[in-house]
């Protein structure tokens, strides 16, 4: 997960075919953000639109509970999966990798307007003072580093290189930096299943950890079509 908008200079750059992929994960996120409000509503009220007042002001999380600490560092882990998948499709003419970039790309950017929806109908801003994953209460404590906020997310300089880099060279590392992400999204997602307040978020979570581990086995299948193995 970056925590940044989608890199302006890489869809500048790109051009007329780089607007049509980069439009349907902006609509899929818009409506995403709006089904998620509405799913929320409906599922902390037990889809009862006349209890659904009372019950879902009862149930708005609390600034520093999980279910928001989760929403706003899983829309961060995210956002930067959304903009290595933008770099490497135009790093690569490969159409199994630049699919699955695509895949990323509307799934994630649908899943992070989910949960950035969330925040805004709980009156919770989208970030926090708190330190990264603190909602967790690890047993350790992750130092943020060059760009890198929380564990499996890639370093600038990681996405420097990956900028640089073309053709099978630009896959191979896509594959190895995206595995490392997907891993520490699924251990976040699975440690906000031991802890969630809220249903539908919980749905949500539950959902990454199916998906992403399934896109783990995918990509280290594509690296060892590239005769290459994920990072240690």
């Amino acid at each position: 997960m970056g925590g940044g908008a989608v890199d302006g200079g890489d869809t500048a750059a790109a051009g007329r075919p780089r607007r049509g992929m980069w439009w349907p994960a902006v609509v899929a996120g818009f409506a995403a953000l709006c089904v998620g409000a509405l799913a929320l509503v409906v599922g902390t009220s037990g889809g009862s639109p006349a209890s659904a007042g009372s019950r879902a002001a009862a149930a708005v999380p609390a600034d520093g509970s999980p279910d928001a600490g989760f929403a706003r560092d899983m829309s961060v882990h995210h956002q930067q999966a959304v903009n290595m998948s933008f770099i490497v499709r135009d790093r690569t003419k490969d159409p199994e990798v630049r699919l699955l970039a695509f895949d990323i790309i509307n799934t994630q950017a649908n899943q992070r307007g989910m949960m950035t929806g969330w925040l805004d109908q709980w009156g919770l801003s989208q970030t926090s003072a708190a330190k990264p994953m603190a909602w967790m209460h690890m047993g350790h404590d992750y130092q943020a580093h060059d760009g890198s906020l929380m564990p499996g997310m890639a370093t600038n300089t990681d996405l420097d290189r990956l900028r640089k880099a073309d053709g099978k060279a630009a896959e191979v590392l896509f594959l190895q930096l995206m595995i490392k992400h997907h891993r520490g999204g699924v251990d976040m997602a699975r440690g906000y299943l031991g802890m969630s307040g809220n249903p539908v978020e919980k749905r949500l979570a539950g959902t990454m950890v199916a998906g992403q581990t399934s896109e783990i086995k995918l990509m280290t299948d594509m690296l060892a079509a590239r005769g290459a193995k994920p990072l240690g």
